[in-house]
């Protein structure tokens, strides 16, 4: 049985696939064409909601928006959505998706990679301080590059999608660069997930439950739940 608004989801997913955008032109007017094509400002949404009633900051980039790459803007938003979880002591889910650092800023996009890790490292610092924090990384397919490099390897828990490509450079690029054979299926999650290198592999149809446990095992509880907790405590 498909979930209601699922074929209008396949639709829009089918029109982003035939983004017309001229991989020559400069680089504002790519910008530009991105942005009327996904109806995105830039290759991230962030925001607050809940998950089952418990509050959480999340953040989730858009591989249709120029490979998800990873720009100034991009890792601006990040930084603050960083910021906003710390100062309301809410929970953080960054879902990645992203060919890595955006290569037509220059120096400036591989500089976020160092802020959100910047970041990311004095939001540790207040869990540390007995503050209840949470930051899990889902890594979708593809989460290559600069992303890999920084927030998408430095979660609490990092969570990847069955079959998803996990790697900083991809196959191609390693055996022309190198002159070394990359084993077929090495750079997917579950390679990586029996090395180590992930905590958890989960299906997307599985995620909002296991997000849910994971949530309350940290003591993140339904907005009831902690009203009532506020109520004792205070």
């Amino acid at each position: 049985m498909e979930y209601l608004g699922l074929e209008k989801y396949k639709e829009e997913q089918e029109a982003l696939e035939n983004v017309d955008v001229e991989e020559d032109d400069p680089y504002q007017d790519r910008i530009f064409d991105y942005t009327k094509d996904t109806g995105l400002p830039e290759a991230i949404q962030t925001g607050k909601g809940q998950l089952n009633a418990i509050p959480l900051v999340f953040g989730a980039m858009e591989f249709w928006f120029m490979g998800g790459s990873m720009g100034s803007v991009v890792g601006e938003r990040i930084a603050r959505l960083v910021e906003s979880a710390s100062n309301a002591v809410l929970p953080l889910i960054l879902v990645c998706a992203s060919g890595g650092a955006r290569m037509q800023e220059g120096s400036y996009s591989l500089m976020q990679m160092a802020k959100i890790s910047g970041t990311l490292h004095y939001f540790r610092k207040e869990a540390n301080k007995k503050i209840k924090l949470l930051y899990l990384a889902l890594l979708a397919s593809p989460t290559t590059g600069g992303v890999v490099a920084s927030f998408g390897m430095l979660g609490d828990l990092i969570i990847g999608e069955p079959n998803a490509t996990i790697a900083f450079a991809g196959k191609r690029v390693i055996e022309e660069t190198l002159k070394v054979l990359v084993p077929e299926g090495s750079q997917e999650a579950e390679p990586l997930f029996e090395a180590g290198v992930l905590d958890k592999i989960v299906p997307r149809t599985l995620l909002k439950g296991v997000f849910t446990h994971l949530f309350e095992l940290h003591a993140f509880f339904p907005l009831n739940q902690n009203a009532m907790n506020n109520q004792v405590f205070t």
